[in-house]
């Protein structure tokens, strides 16, 4: 059936506030090269766009002469302020942004293991709202939240998980009370996965699997172009994968002799240890991700004396990654988080040519581009996805022609 003026009135604006968003300032020329619409459909829209308050003139094109044609229209990028929060285990990260993705205000702040629930969550959430404030007077409109762990995918809660702090589930349930905006809570090895997707290593491809090289271990599945979270939200928790080389075999409560055990920080400072690039005394308890990063980055630079560490890392990272490919058949696999990102071009070169060995399934294999600051740019592009989900309604009329 043919859509009614109204819905199709909003299709048509919800496609230029995306082309604009996407590509703008346009003009309204522009506009109607892009749309295919009809040239009173476009000037009709972009009437009703800046009667919303959702765009306005930013400036005259210089490939047109002046006058009405010449206008460059764009977001109303203070429309909303969006936030996002990278929660780790023992730190918290914030950034606050315009609709566009301008950055206006950020901070961090540490939590120590011996702060108590109450007192943590109560300092996460006072960073937000000390940012958000920092930020201008723009109410948050939506906030992102990346966090290790399960997410139910029922619920969308962050669920209880043996090993992660409490004030997690805390914080989440915290800002969910306090604030109007809508609070959407992800877990983080999937945040770097649509960071990636969409601004990083992976902008290529439709579908991937990211493995997360930090503290532990984790791995995001993106198919056809869609996260995968799976029936439990647990899809991807390869730090559970049964694999030779470790004693004994992980519990439903205890990743340890899984995979966790030959790719996580601690296990690769053992083997950093074993080819003498660390000082078993030099590695204390919460630095092991810093000291593997280093080993790592040292083994590149040393040459042939690095290669013995370079192999066997490249090994057992295969092993987990030729699991996951025999299943799902990727074509391609990111290695990201801060192992990922110190190993770079280099170790994923390595990890491709032993993964070819083990598996006749043909995958790719490549660094993450974004770093450790992928979960919160994953955080920020879930935000504003449900933003501009929000304002540019595509059913009856934008969120924001609202009177409410």
């Amino acid at each position: 059936m043919p859509a009614s003026p109204s819905t199709a009135r909003a299709i048509n604006d919800r496609l230029a506030l995306r082309l604009l968003q996407q590509d703008g300032p346009l003009t309204a020329s522009q506009l109607k090269t892009l749309t295919g619409l009809s040239r009173p459909t476009v000037a009709d829209l972009v009437e009703r766009l800046q009667g919303a308050g959702l765009i306005q003139v930013v400036g005259e094109s210089g490939a047109v002469r002046r006058g009405p044609n010449a206008r460059l229209y764009g977001i109303v990028a203070d429309r909303a302020h969006l936030a996002a929060l990278d929660v780790r285990l023992g730190s918290v990260s914030v950034v606050v942004t315009d609709l566009l993705g301008a950055t206006l205000a950020e901070g961090s702040l540490p939590i120590g293991s011996d702060t108590g629930t109450g007192p943590a969550v109560e300092r996460a959430a006072a960073l937000l709202e000390r940012t958000a404030r920092a930020a201008g007077a723009v109410p948050l409109h939506s906030v992102g939240v990346g966090a290790p762990g399960l997410i139910d995918p029922g619920t969308g809660e962050l669920r209880d998980s043996t090993g992660l702090p409490a004030w997690h589930r805390g914080l989440v349930r915290e800002l969910q009370r306090r604030l109007p905006a809508a609070v959407l809570v992800e877990n983080e090895t999937n945040l770097a996965a649509v960071a990636e997707h969409r601004a990083g290593a992976a902008r290529d491809r439709e579908t991937f699997v990211l493995l997360w090289l930090g503290q532990g271990v984790g791995a995001a599945v993106m198919l056809d172009g869609k996260l995968r979270q799976g029936a439990s939200g647990g899809a991807g928790e390869i730090g559970f994968l049964p694999v030779p080389g470790v004693s004994g075999l992980p519990s439903a409560v205890n990743c340890e002799g899984g995979f966790h055990s030959l790719a996580g920080s601690a296990a690769l400072c053992e083997l950093a240890v074993a080819h003498g690039l660390v000082d078993p005394g030099e590695v204390t308890c919460g630095r092991e991700e810093a000291a593997a990063v280093d080993a790592v980055r040292t083994s590149l630079g040393a040459g042939e004396a690095g290669e013995p560490f370079l192999k066997e890392l490249a090994d057992r990272l295969a092993l987990g990654a030729a699991a996951v490919v025999s299943v799902l058949d990727p074509g391609c696999v990111l290695l990201a988080g801060a192992v990922g990102h110190a190993g770079g071009p280099a170790l994923a070169a390595r990890v491709e040519e032993r993964l070819a060995a083990m598996s006749p399934l043909r995958t790719e294999v490549r660094a993450g581009s974004l770093g450790d600051g992928a979960v919160l740019r994953g955080a920020l592009i879930t935000a504003r996805d449900a933003a501009q989900d929000a304002l540019f309604a595509p059913e009856g009329r934008p969120a924001a022609y609202s009177s409410a």
